[in-house]
């Protein structure tokens, strides 16, 4: 396989040594029946500067990995309900005690993956279909609400930042004391600037769990890493950022 470059910031600001390390770290990547972007997910990974894992949904062990991102798609053909049945797969309860316990293991969920995370009940509330009722693909702004996270400590609070958006059961719900608490807690990692594309409750495009190393949003931020591939604002690369903050986390961490 040839050697992918590093990009962004993080990575052109990384010396030899800086970028060994940050190869160093290894970072999960799940498939599922009907996943569809975990090959981009792993790329993101790659080209952030880190080595990308695949993971297999029947695994009865987790990898030794240092992050774990559960990719989108439409895992089991949603059937039931979005991320229903794949909470139930033998390697997603090893991802939940190892992301609920001492160690904490940081998690992405991306759309489908953001689903399974509320079915695994590693975030709270729920995702239903679009109000409009309809599948959505645009370029969609947000807002970084909190960038205290594993996956969002590369970018400054109240940063805009421009990602493709792609659902049909993107309406994120949860009752008014969940809503309330996420706000007051500063768990609402992302909110939709300018438009709501699904009706998700108080603009919510993404939360954290109270540790801040799991994360779940619906827009695909692995679909906004390379210059001229992505949405036109800021090169098109908004999304690297998530995957260059938890790598230069657990770098940093290691130290």
């Amino acid at each position: 396989m040839t050697e992918l470059p590093l990009i962004g910031e993080a990575a052109a600001a990384a010396d030899a040594s800086g970028a060994r390390e940050l190869a160093g770290a290894r970072i999960g990547v799940v498939t599922f029946p009907g996943s569809l972007d975990d090959r981009d997910a792993a790329r993101a990974v790659r080209l952030a500067g880190g080595t990308a894992v695949s993971l297999w949904h029947a695994d009865t062990v987790l990898a030794d990995v240092d992050a774990v991102v559960i990719p989108g798609g439409f895992s089991y053909g949603d059937y039931l309900r979005a991320g229903a049945i794949s909470r139930f797969a033998p390697l997603m309860s090893k991802i939940v005690d190892a992301a609920n316990s001492d160690a904490k293991l940081p998690v992405l969920g991306i759309c489908n993956g953001f689903q399974i995370l509320t079915e695994s009940h590693l975030l709270p509330g729920s995702m239903i279909k679009n109000d409009h009722l309809k599948f959505l693909c645009r370029d969609q702004v947000l807002r970084v609400e909190n960038n205290s996270t594993m996956w969002t400590s590369d970018y400054a609070a109240g940063q805009e930042i421009t990602i493709p958006l792609k659902n049909q059961d993107g309406q994120y719900i949860a009752d008014e004391k969940t809503l309330d608490a996420l706000e007051a807690e500063g768990r609402v990692a992302f909110r939709y600037v300018g438009f709501n594309p699904n009706g998700s409750r108080r603009d919510i495009a993404g939360i954290s769990n109270a540790a801040g190393n799991v994360v779940g949003l619906m827009p695909h931020p692995e679909h906004a890493v390379e210059t001229g591939y992505g949405p036109e604002s800021n090169a098109g690369t908004d999304g690297l950022g998530f995957f260059t903050s938890v790598l230069n986390k657990l770098v940093g961490g290691a130290k």
